[in-house]
């Protein structure tokens, strides 16, 4: 039996088949490229170049191979561009995952591990932020990743999928061999972009707020290593496989930092001055965005195992001498 990782050429579904592999895990890679490297994916994987939205040759590709499981991490994530352009945030991923779960249901593979958001909680009442947090998307990049869990929802309902929907909060980093690691185009967040202008790349960073309700003035978010991220859906995946119980479970390290702090833990890394450009607010950005964690840590057995620092040292690692 195998498992279809989808978007599997792309930043976490990448760090999560090559470690998937190191457990000895058979893994089929599915992506339609569009946003996603060839060259992430490890020699010898099978790998099918499909489109989502292409019904019939999804269902032809995935029909080749003994599939028990799936994890779904295709998807467009750019919140701004979401906003920008919403239909092909609904028509990528709401229905290119309709298309995944009904060609699921006609192969009868019923198990299925989500990759989720914590931007489904909006702008959070209580922090840290509990899978009890009610959910507000602003967004519509974060309403398709809610829309998405409701569907999970009714399918397991109406035709026994089982599924864990994992909300994470800030992915960063790269795997610690330097082999893959972050490439968007163009790039959103904000770790690669301070290692770009270290890099000498870009000429600075700019730093969204200065007024927010913490204690140097910045947003303050909870950066989690892409390893660790790819072990906790490996835990997922073995929790579903084994107990049949759907989830919804955040993952995030539990601290936050701020950004002036991370670019301050960013000049010690790579032992470099970075030049910061300050900007008012963007609307939208909470103060604060924090997991509690407790609910990973007790149903699929994970915890955080990678520092801010390490995060930081990987990634420049990566970014220093990238190979795609």
């Amino acid at each position: 039996m195998a498992v279809l990782v989808t978007g599997g050429a792309g930043y976490i579904g990448s760090h999560t088949v090559k470690l998937l592999m190191q457990n000895n895990v058979d893994v089929v890679v599915l992506d339609n490229l569009s946003r996603g490297h060839i060259e992430a994916v490890p020699s010898g994987v099978p790998f099918e170049k499909v489109d989502l939205l292409d019904y019939e040759n999804l269902f032809t590709a995935i029909k080749k191979y003994n599939i028990d499981s799936v994890i779904h991490f295709a998807a467009f994530t750019y919140v701004g561009e979401s906003v920008d352009n919403p239909f092909i945030y609904y028509q990528n991923n709401v229905v290119g995952t309709f298309n995944l779960l009904n060609v699921m249901k006609e192969l009868n593979i019923r198990n299925i591990v989500f990759s989720s958001t914590c931007s489904v909680y909006g702008n959070p009442e209580q922090v840290p932020i509990s899978e009890l947090e009610s959910t507000k998307p602003i967004n519509p990049y974060a309403e398709t990743k809610l829309i998405i869990e409701n569907l999970l929802r009714d399918y397991e309902k109406a035709y026994g999928f089982k599924y864990v929907a994992l909300r994470y909060f800030n992915a960063a980093g790269s795997d610690p061999e330097g082999e893959i690691g972050e490439s968007h185009d163009p790039e959103p967040h904000l770790i690669p972009l301070i290692l770009q202008t270290a890099l000498g790349n870009r000429p600075s960073i700019s730093v969204f707020g200065t007024d927010y309700e913490t204690p140097d003035g910045t947003c303050i978010r909870d950066y989690i290593h892409v390893t660790d991220l790819a072990n906790a859906h490996y835990l997922a995946l073995s929790y579903l496989i084994k107990n049949q119980i759907s989830q919804i479970i955040n993952l995030g390290t539990g601290d936050g930092n701020s950004v002036l702090e991370v670019i301050k833990h960013a000049e010690k890394i790579t032992n470099r001055e970075i030049k910061i450009n300050f900007s008012d607010r963007r609307a939208g950005d909470p103060a604060v965005l924090v997991a509690v964690n407790n609910k990973a840590k007790e149903v699929i057995g994970w915890q955080p195992v990678y520092t801010l620092d390490d995060v930081l040292s990987h990634a420049w690692k990566w970014h220093s001498n990238p190979k795609f």
